[in-house]
C-alpha cells in the first residue's frame, strides 16, 4: 500500500470517529441551505458538516456542532459540489496556473484538468514537467492530460521537440498526470491511415501503456461519423471524450457510442448551444455530457466567470439547472474516475461552492478541501506569484525576416490564388479561390476583397521554413498583426495589409522572446511578450492581462480597422492542422482532409 493510500485510510479513521464519538466535532458547517445533489437530481434543505479536507455527513448535522465549530448561514442559497472544468488550456489565456487560478477559484471552479499540448509543442517534455510542478505548489486541484504525439501532422508542420510513445512512461508516472489528452494526431483518420500509419502504430503503443497502468485517454474527432468514429473510439482503448463536436447530429452519435461529448463553450468557440440540441431535442440522456472550456481569455473570467458561467449558458438553453450542474460535476467526474469529487457526500473532499442565485449561477463563497478560498467574488487564500526558470523562455530560435522572404513570387499581372476562409468562434475554416494583382514580381494583398497574407514562419530553429498563403475574413483595415501563438506547434504566425508591416511585427515577436505585436506603418501600436514558451508570461497578474489584452483588441479594432472579435485568438487556430478544412503552417497551405500540401497559386 502507497502513502497516499496509508494516509487515506488514516482520514477515514479519524472520520469515523468524529461521527460516532460524542465528544468529537466538526471543524465546519454549512447550514440552512438547499443541498444540490448531483447523484438524484434534487435540490432539499440540508446542513453540511466537514472535518478537515472532507465532508463527514450532509442532513441533520447538529449534534456535530460543538463549541469550537465554526457556522456558516447559507440559508436561502444553494450547496453546490466544487464545478471542475475537464478539458482547458492554460496557455491560451497566457496566464500561468497561478494566474489563471486566482481568477478561477471565485467562480466556484474547484478542479482542472489542463492539456499542456501547448508548451509541449515549443518545449517537449521539459515545459510540460515545468507546468506540472507549478501546478503541485497551489491550493486547488490541478491535473494534466498530456500528449502522445507532438507534432501532430509530422512532415506537415513543424515542433520545437517531438514526443512519441517512448516519453510516456516517463509523464505518466506523475500523480499529477491524469493520462493522454486529446488523441489529434488520429482525428483526420482516412488521411492518417493511408499515409501515416505509423502515428496510428505508436498511438495505439501509448495508449496500451496508459490503459495497463490505470491512465484515462481523450479523444479528438472533429466531425467523424461511422467507421471513421469506431476507429478513433478504438484507438483511444474505447473510453474516450471529443471537445471538437460541433453539431447536433456528431452528439447523438458519440453520446450513443458512450464518447464522453466535452461540449465546449470557450471564449472563441463556441458549440454547446448546438450540441446541448441533442439532449433538448432528441430526448438523450446526459450523463455522458460534459461542458467544458478549451480557451479562455481573462478578459472572460473576470468579466463573465468560468464554469459557473458555461452553466448559466446552458440552463439558458433549457436545461434544468441541476442537471446542468451534474455536467460540471459528477459527469466528468464519472468518465475521469475520480472518486473523492464531483459530489457531496461522506468522505469526500469539501471542494464546495455555494450559490445565491442558481438561475444566474452567482457564487457567494467557495471551499477548497474544507477551507474558504473565496468570498463574493474575491479570494480569501493568499496564494503566492509563481515564476518559471529561465530554462523555459528563450524558445524563439530565429534570426529576423526581410520582405523578400515574406512575399508571395508570381509572375504576370494576375495571379490566382487560395485562401482560408475564416468562420468566427470555430476553428474549422473553409477554402476559397480569388484573383489579386501582381506588382514588382509579387502578390499584392486586396483589401476590397478582404483578401490578406497568411504567413508562418517556423522559430524553433529546426528548418527555417515559410509557409505562405492567404485569409479571406479577418476583415482587417491597415496594418499586421504577429504572434507566436500559433496552434499546435506555435511557430509565428502573421498576417497583414501591407509586407513592410508584417516584415516589422514578424521581428518585434522574434526580438521580445515570443509574444504578440501589432503595427502600423512601421510603428509599434501595441505588443505583449511572451517569454515563457512564447505563449505565457509570468510578469502579469490576470488582472493586468485581462487589462492589457482588451487594450490590445481595442487597439487591432480602432487602430487597425479589425472586425473580429477575439482577433489575436482567431488568429492563432488558423494553423491547426487537425480540423478542417484549410490551414497554414511553416510547410505550406495544408488540404486537412487530404493530409497534404497543396499550392496556394492555383
Amino acid at each position: 500500500m502507497d502513502a497516499l493510500k496509508v494516509k487515506e485510510a488514516l482520514q477515514h479513521r479519524k472520520l469515523i470517529d468524529v461521527l460516532l464519538n460524542p465528544n468529537l466535532h466538526a471543524d465546519l458547517v454549512l447550514k440552512g441551505g438547499y443541498f444540490i445533489n448531483v447523484v438524484t437530481r434534487e435540490i432539499y434543505e440540508a446542513d453540511v458538516a466537514i472535518k478537515g479536507e472532507y465532508i463527514l455527513m450532509v442532513g441533520d448535522v447538529k449534534d456535530l456542532i460543538g463549541p469550537r465549530t465554526t457556522v456558516e448561514d447559507i440559508r436561502g442559497k444553494f450547496i453546490s459540489p466544487g464545478f471542475i472544468d475537464s478539458h482547458m488550456h492554460f496557455e491560451s489565456a497566457m496566464l500561468t496556473c497561478t494566474e489563471f487560478s486566482k481568477l478561477s477559484i471565485p467562480t466556484g471552479t474547484t478542479t482542472l484538468i489542463g492539456d499542456p499540448h501547448e508548451i509541449g509543442n515549443v518545449l517537449g517534455v521539459a515545459g510540460m514537467k515545468a507546468m506540472i510542478e507549478e501546478a503541485k505548489t497551489l491550493p486547488n486541484r490541478i491535473l494534466f492530460t498530456v500528449p502522445c504525439a507532438v507534432p501532430d501532422a509530422p512532415g506537415l508542420e513543424t515542433s520545437g521537440f517531438d514526443v512519441t510513445a517512448k516519453d510516456m512512461k516517463d509523464l505518466l508516472a506523475d500523480p499529477y498526470v491524469q493520462g493522454i489528452g486529446e488523441i489529434q494526431s488520429f482525428s483526420n483518420i482516412k488521411p492518417v491511415y493511408e499515409h501515416a500509419p505509423e502515428l496510428i502504430d505508436d498511438l495505439v503503443a501509448a495508449v496500451s501503456y496508459a490503459k495497463a497502468i490505470g491512465k484515462t485517454v481523450e479523444g479528438n474527432a472533429p466531425g467523424l461519423f461511422g467507421s471513421e468514429l469506431a476507429a478513433h473510439i478504438i484507438s483511444g482503448g474505447t473510453h474516450v471524450s471529443c471537445h471538437e463536436t460541433t453539431t447536433k447530429e456528431e452528439t447523438v452519435e458519440k453520446l450513443r457510442y458512450g464518447v464522453s461529448v466535452f461540449m465546449r463553450e470557450g471564449s472563441s468557440q463556441r458549440n454547446m448551444a448546438e450540441c446541448i440540441r441533442a439532449i433538448t431535442e432528441e430526448g438523450l440522456d446526459s450523463r455522458r455530457a460534459i461542458v467544458v472550456s478549451d480557451d479562455m481569455v481573462p478578459a472572460d473570467l473576470l468579466k463573465y466567470g468560468h464554469m459557473n458561467d458555461i452553466i448559466r449558458r446552458t440552463i439558458a438553453e433549457g436545461i434544468d439547472p441541476v442537471e446542468a450542474i451534474q455536467m460540471a460535476t459528477i459527469n466528468p467526474a464519472t468518465h475521469f474516475g475520480f472518486k473523492d469529487v464531483g459530489l457531496l457526500a461522506p468522505g469526500k473532499r469539501a471542494d464546495i461552492a455555494v450559490i445565491s442565485d442558481l438561475m444566474k449561477m452567482t457564487i457567494d463563497q467557495v471551499y477548497l478541501a474544507g477551507k474558504k478560498a473565496a468570498d463574493k467574488g474575491e479570494l480569501t487564500l493568499e496564494i503566492a506569484s509563481y515564476i518559471y526558470p529561465e530554462s523555459v523562455k528563450k524558445s524563439v530560435k530565429r534570426k529576423p525576416v526581410t520582405k523578400d522572404d515574406l512575399t508571395l513570387k508570381a509572375v504576370g499581372s494576375r495571379a490566382r490564388v487560395r485562401a482560408i476562409e475564416a468562420i468566427p468562434f470555430q476553428n474549422l475554416t473553409g477554402g476559397s479561390e480569388f484573383t489579386l494583382n501582381v506588382k514588382d514580381g509579387f502578390i499584392q494583398p486586396c483589401l476590397k476583397q478582404d483578401v490578406l497574407p497568411l504567413l508562418v514562419i517556423e522559430r524553433h530553429g529546426r528548418t527555417g521554413k515559410i509557409g505562405k498563403t492567404f485569409l479571406h475574413g479577418f476583415d482587417l483595415k491597415s496594418g499586421a498583426i504577429a504572434e507566436s501563438v500559433a496552434h499546435d506547434t506555435h511557430n509565428i504566425i502573421v498576417t497583414g495589409t501591407n509586407y513592410e508591416d508584417m516584415v516589422t511585427a514578424v521581428n518585434r515577436v522574434i526580438a521580445m522572446d515570443g509574444g504578440i505585436a501589432m503595427i502600423k506603418d512601421s510603428k509599434v501600436v501595441g505588443d505583449l511578450p511572451l517569454r515563457i514558451g512564447g505563449l505565457m508570461t509570468d510578469e502579469l497578474t490576470g488582472k493586468e492581462m485581462s487589462e492589457k489584452v482588451e487594450e490590445l483588441s481595442r487597439l487591432a479594432k480602432v487602430e487597425l480597422g479589425c472586425g473580429m472579435e477575439v482577433p489575436f485568438m482567431h488568429l492563432s487556430f488558423w494553423s491547426l492542422v487537425t480540423s478542417p478544412k484549410w490551414k497554414i503552417t511553416d510547410m505550406g497551405l495544408i488540404d486537412v482532409d487530404k493530409f497534404e500540401v497543396i499550392s496556394t497559386i492555383v
